[in-house]
């Protein structure tokens, strides 16, 4: 369809580097499969206190009640991967990868608004509503069946083209527009994400439990260095935002390219993090030091109280 070829063309000239459509309104939509999914692991309590999660499931699973007539998702990737390596000396702590630029929302939100433009332009009945890992889709599973890469062991999304390294974002549309075929899952036998994990977060292939998980216990949970258990604490080692062990071991990594998009290029901060400079950093510096970085959901609490534990164990 002539449609969707320019969408795409559109969405690379952006500087996406991947791009995929699912239809949410064929027969062969899994909404059915992610409500079940997502109401077993909320269930299990994996969500640890996540509690936004737990409001209406079935709409995170079907986009058509979040676009009433949505017909169509057009999911995007952006490489985020540098040729950049952390600071691994004692006394620095360690930032995930996707942390080390400027706020991922902010630069693919800002992409996703001209294609967006874009869009109309090309079909000025459409309506469209894009998100940035801030609505209630289960992006992932959505790219999946995009075709934009398959979801892991680790229950991150891997590419066979880009690796884990891309971040997501997506177009809901009322255009019907034509299919990508879902990616394949090529993990096989593989379980090296798995044996990584250094709390055991992955409690089982493509499941993790929030509660044992750095990347939620070091972002998104609040409170003391005393309500998170002693035995995790101790597996912090030097992360004090977000994880990687689970990619960094991924055989598709090594074929990975690196990003051309400049606003992921670190920082002298994000790259070597001082403990001690972190525990001395009073709100107004925290301010301005990550007023254009993911690392502000952390609070600036709760990068202290990282910082803390790793000093510690270190």
């Amino acid at each position: 369809m002539p449609l969707t070829r320019a969408i795409k063309q559109a969405a690379l000239a952006l500087g996406f580097d991947a791009v995929g459509i699912v239809r949410v309104d064929s027969p062969a939509a899994p909404q059915a499969t992610l409500t079940s999914r997502l109401t077993q692991w909320l269930e299990r309590g994996y969500h640890a206190t996540m509690a936004w999660m737990e409001r209406t499931p079935e709409k995170r699973a079907d986009p058509r009640i979040v676009l009433p007539g949505c017909r169509s998702m057009v999911c995007v990737g952006l490489n985020y991967l540098t040729d950049d390596r952390a600071d691994e000396l004692p006394g620095y702590g360690r930032i995930a990868r996707y942390a080390w630029g400027r706020d991922y929302h902010d630069v693919l939100g800002a992409k996703l608004k001209q294609l967006e433009e874009r869009i109309a332009t090309l079909a000025p009945q459409a309506i469209t509503r894009s998100y940035v890992d801030t609505g209630p889709i289960m992006e992932k599973a959505w790219a999946e069946q995009a075709g934009l890469g398959w979801i892991g062991k680790h229950s991150n999304l891997v590419s066979s083209d880009h690796g884990s390294w891309l971040l997501l974002g997506e177009i809901l549309t009322t255009l019907e527009l034509e299919q990508d075929e879902p990616a394949t899952d090529l993990c096989g036998s593989c379980t090296l994400c798995i044996q990584a994990c250094p709390t055991r977060a992955i409690t089982e292939p493509y499941v993790v439990d929030a509660n044992r998980c750095l990347s939620y216990l070091t972002i998104e949970h609040r409170g003391e260095a005393d309500t998170i258990p002693s035995d995790l604490q101790r597996q912090f080692g030097n992360h004090i935002f977000g994880c990687d062990d689970c990619l960094d071991v991924c055989p598709f990594n090594l074929r990975a390219g690196f990003t051309k998009e400049p606003a992921f290029t670190p920082s002298p901060l994000t790259l070597a993090p001082s403990l001690e400079t972190l525990a001395q950093m009073d709100e107004a510096t925290f301010r301005a030091s990550f007023h254009h970085s993911p690392i502000r959901r952390a609070k600036l609490a709760g990068l202290q109280r990282n910082a803390a534990i790793a000093r510690t164990n270190s």
